[in-house]
């Protein structure tokens, strides 16, 4: 007798280009489920942006994660830019913010949700997540997972491969399309079950976790913007603001304007691209950093910036320094400045 032709079942799997989504897409091939994973761009990743400009990060993959986890996995991925709908998450979060400026449990709420929109638009039965309980003290506890289903809209077919069996069964379980036995039971902040299922799968090159891969959980950057939207008045950003924040020494001597100083060749050569969109200045007697300038300056301003320009050059030991000045909408021109000491510049200026 003939037996029933079962249907393939579909599921699209969030991939932050992690060792948890990693995985989370593995059990869910092990057990013949079509996959294919989904990534959305916010502008605030950190991968494969400061990695390929400093020359401190030279030793780390010159790689988008998650594009090499699909690649690895053999899986199509799907990246999806999500910068302006993503805006409101981190300027109003219904949940509030982390430790820093994250907004973790509506970022996760928001991407479920835009995946939940996609598997109705594209046909597929589920959604998947490297999430486990514990992980995260903001978005992965056990007491947030229910939320994420319930305002996502995916509800029951939101499947955590990884913490599955310590938590209600789905849909996917449920109805037999995935074998729960088969799931895990992991929880808590430790990595050891996630290392040793890593080696059982044959997985032994992956992205190290390191407090995500996002600069929102980033102290220093978190600082940053918070400072940008207080100079601003209001809290908005355009992809242009983001990327700066990620890249040079960012000091704000006055309250009207801030300086974005280059760090490394690798930064100046970033910031040449923004030359246009603000005043700026080198130093041309000696070696030295780009300058850029963001806010309205005076020539008191300018001068105190040129100071500082010198500060940041090799030629910070000189009695004086030579800038080229090249302000928006008028010449070029060059001033001679006594360079401040590091004494003349006080720590909060740092951003």
């Amino acid at each position: 007798m003939t037996q029933p032709i079962t249907q393939q079942r579909k599921a699209v799997s969030l991939i932050s280009g992690g060792l948890d989504s990693m995985l989370a897409t593995q059990a869910m091939l092990d057990q013949g489920i079509h996959v294919e994973g989904i990534n959305f761009y916010t502008g605030f990743c950190v991968e494969g942006h400061t990695h390929a400009i400093r020359k401190k990060d030279k030793a780390k993959p010159k790689r988008n994660n998650a594009l090499w986890v699909a690649e690895q996995l053999g899986i199509k991925l799907h990246i999806i830019d999500i910068i302006d709908e993503y805006k409101d998450v981190v300027i109003n979060p219904k949940h509030g913010y982390g430790s820093n400026m994250n907004p973790c449990l509506d970022c996760k709420c928001f991407m479920v949700r835009k995946a939940h929109e996609w598997i109705e638009a594209h046909g597929f039965d589920f959604i998947i997540t490297g999430e486990v309980v514990g992980q995260r003290p903001m978005s992965q506890r056990r007491d947030t997972m229910p939320v994420i289903q319930r305002e996502s809209g995916a509800e029951d077919r939101l499947l955590r491969p990884l913490c599955a069996k310590i938590l209600p069964a789905t849909l996917p379980e449920r109805e037999g399309w995935v074998d729960r036995e088969k799931l895990f039971d992991f929880n808590g902040r430790g990595r050891k079950p996630q290392i040793a299922l890593a080696k059982k799968m044959g997985i032994s090159d992956f992205a190290q976790p390191s407090g995500g891969c996002c600069f929102l959980t980033d102290a220093a950057y978190s600082s940053k913007l918070a400072d940008l939207w207080s100079a601003r008045g209001e809290r908005r950003y355009e992809l242009d603001d983001i990327m700066l924040l990620k890249v040079g020494r960012h000091l704000r001597p006055r309250a009207h304007f801030k300086i974005i100083v280059g760090r490394e060749e690798g930064e100046n050569r970033f910031l040449e691209g923004y030359r246009k969109q603000f005043t700026h200045m080198y130093t041309i007697s000696h070696p030295g950093p780009l300058v850029l300038l963001d806010g309205e300056a005076n020539d008191d301003d300018l001068q105190l910036a040129a100071q500082l320009a010198a500060r940041f050059s090799q030629g910070k030991g000189a009695d004086t320094v030579r800038v080229e000045l090249h302000e928006k909408g008028a010449a070029k021109r060059e001033l001679d400045v006594v360079p401040l000491t590091n004494e003349e510049i006080p720590l909060e200026w740092y951003l």
